[in-house]
């Protein structure tokens, strides 16, 4: 139960740090976005109705706000649908976001959009530890 609340303040936590790097970095806007843009971040939960993920949408705004980047929120209504959760990815990746904080519903369905993210030079976060060294 510990290490699933901590993966999941994980996700959470995931916008501001890549918030946080792109605004320490002095960042450009994604490979698809205008030099004059807002650096634009998706995040993708696991779902959308459930309080926690509520409360992490709250933190996630803020981390963004703090950090003048703009936040895309999207994910699957219910926390089993992983088909929709690959749509929302290949869709954030299609609108050529500059970064993404993904809570994967599963690793092994997730592995080849999130491969192609990475592969699209759009910085990646994900809530799940074996994957944070690969999509970083």
């Amino acid at each position: 139960m510990n290490r699933l609340v901590s993966l999941m303040c994980l996700a959470g936590c995931g916008a501001g740090v890549l918030a946080a790097s792109f605004a320490c970095s002095g960042s450009r806007p994604g490979p698809g976005q205008p030099a004059s843009s807002t650096v634009t971040i998706a995040v993708i939960p696991k779902g959308t109705t459930h309080v926690f993920w509520r409360a992490v949408h709250a933190g996630a705004v803020k981390a963004a706000r703090e950090a003048g980047v703009e936040i895309l929120w999207q994910g699957p209504i219910r926390e089993d649908d992983r088909e929709e959760q690959i749509k929302v990815v290949d869709n954030m990746r299609a609108r050529r976001v500059a970064g993404m904080v993904i809570a994967p519903l599963d690793d092994r369905a997730l592995r080849i959009p999130v491969a192609d993210t990475v592969r699209a030079g759009i910085r990646s976060w994900s809530s799940t530890p074996t994957w944070r060294a690969r999509t970083t």
